[in-house]
């Protein structure tokens, strides 16, 4: 399992609902991807569940990183880069999956939370309280499903999770879900990732 993430930061003026049309309109194209996981197309809008930004920043679990590899240099991602610059693209290796008590309920929003790996830590340690923590996000009311991912080279840990209503019960950036494309939501691994 791989995850995957860039951040698309618009103008505070910027009319949200072009992105919403967008999605409405290409959504569907990674439906059937080989090799995805899932992509869940993200909205945060300035003023928005404590949002200050006005962003799209969709966050894709990979099954295959052919999969991944085709989405950005088949051409899927360079028609994003062609119409808003070419973002950064953040990777994390897996560590753990669960499905949550709401799998198949529509997710109305998603929570991301990163923080870095402090040094001096045990690493194998921190990697357990993360599959620990994905295990309660998944168990919690209204919680669809729950991952964490860890970047070695910024030794950052990402917490990602969908919920079911806009009350999720995780701290984090709080994202809007314009859509979600799972088609290969089924054979990701569940729990631990090593």
């Amino acid at each position: 399992m791989h995850a995957m993430q860039y951040e698309l930061t618009l103008p505070a003026d910027y009319d949200m609902d072009v992105v919403r049309g967008r999605v409405a309109r290409v959504g569907h194209l990674l439906d059937d991807w080989d090799g995805l996981g899932f992509k869940t197309y993200l909205l945060r809008e300035r003023g928005v569940h404590g949002s200050p930004v006005n962003q799209y920043a969709p966050f894709y679990l990979w099954n295959t990183v052919e999969g991944m590899n085709r989405f950005l240099w088949g051409g899927a991602f360079q028609r994003l880069a062609d119409d808003f610059g070419r973002p950064e693209v953040r990777q994390w290796a897996g560590l753990a999956y669960e499905e949550g008590g709401a799998v198949g309920s529509p997710a109305a929003v998603a929570v991301r939370s990163r923080r870095r790996i402090p040094e001096g830590v045990e690493l194998a340690a921190v990697m357990e309280d993360a599959v620990g923590e994905t295990r309660r996000l998944a168990g919690e009311d209204g919680a669809v499903l729950a991952a964490a991912a860890v970047d070695p080279h910024r030794w950052e840990l990402v917490h990602f999770s969908l919920w079911e209503h806009d009350r999720p019960k995780a701290e984090g950036d709080v994202f809007q879900v314009l859509h979600v494309s799972e088609p290969g939501r089924g054979a990701l691994p569940r729990g631990r990732q090593w």
